[in-house]
């Protein structure tokens, strides 16, 4: 099992090694790996070659380490999404072909904060609408949803029973999501969120924030996403200008 030298630094052949070993399924996902001391002796490096390795894995969550127990095979994101393409939720779950669902959780209607304010260009007047939703793929928690919509967009729109913010949105309030401005950040335990998704202490959060404009290049969604990190993973196509 031990690998086999070639030009490039030995941490580097180590991550292939390990990386085709999960990929034939020598180790399984969950799987706990062998200790740092017999690792390294099977590969034939030494521990601080094989930490550098895993740490590099950890960081692509190949793997996650467990502090004090041990170091484990992640499994493989159900949903895979390039950031640049402007999916809901409903349909990122729908193209895994999984069975969408929405757990209920709040609607309320408040005053706008001084970022509503901003981020919406409304006046103090004006009432924003506050869903909060956990979305499901196959009856499992995997994003914890936070919306925002001015009340004079939206008004009797929503319904509990519908999927897809985006549809209704288009569909009962006759307002077509074209773009959105995003930002994503890893984030570890968060003490609310994390039990709602029902994630291993260990578990990472991404957290997708968006704001959502129409064809007339209006503000009318801002979104606040909690994807498990080992269920979704987010790519972004980078051209060289």
């Amino acid at each position: 099992m031990s690998i086999k030298s070639d030009n490039r630094h030995l941490y580097l052949q180590v991550i292939d090694h390990l990386k085709q070993d999960i990929e034939k399924g020598f180790y399984k996902e969950r799987e706990k790996l062998p200790s740092e001391f017999d690792l390294a002796k099977q590969l034939g490096v030494s521990r601080a070659t094989l930490r550098e390795a895993l740490r590099i894995l950890e960081e692509e969550n190949v793997i996650i380490r467990r502090h004090g127990v041990g170091t484990f095979v992640n499994a493989k994101p159900l949903f895979t999404s390039g950031i640049e393409q402007l999916s809901s939720v409903t349909d990122m779950i729908l193209q895994a072909g999984m069975k969408p669902g929405t757990i209920f959780l709040s609607s309320s209607t408040t005053g706008p904060t001084e970022e509503d304010i901003r981020r919406f260009s409304c006046s103090m007047d004006e009432e924003i609408v506050v869903i909060e939703r956990v979305r499901t793929a196959n009856g499992e928690p995997v994003v914890y949803c936070i919306d925002k919509v001015p009340d004079r967009i939206l008004a009797d729109a929503f319904s509990h029973e519908q999927e897809s913010i985006f549809n209704i949105l288009e569909m009962e309030a006759s307002r077509k999501i074209t773009y959105a401005v995003a930002s994503i950040e890893p984030i570890g335990y968060h003490e609310k969120v994390s039990p709602i998704l029902e994630c291993d202490p260990e578990t990472a959060l991404l957290v997708l924030k968006q704001m959502h404009f129409d064809e007339m290049d209006e503000p009318i969604l801002y979104s606040v996403n909690y994807f498990r990190a080992d269920k979704f993973s987010f790519q972004v196509l980078r051209k060289r200008v």
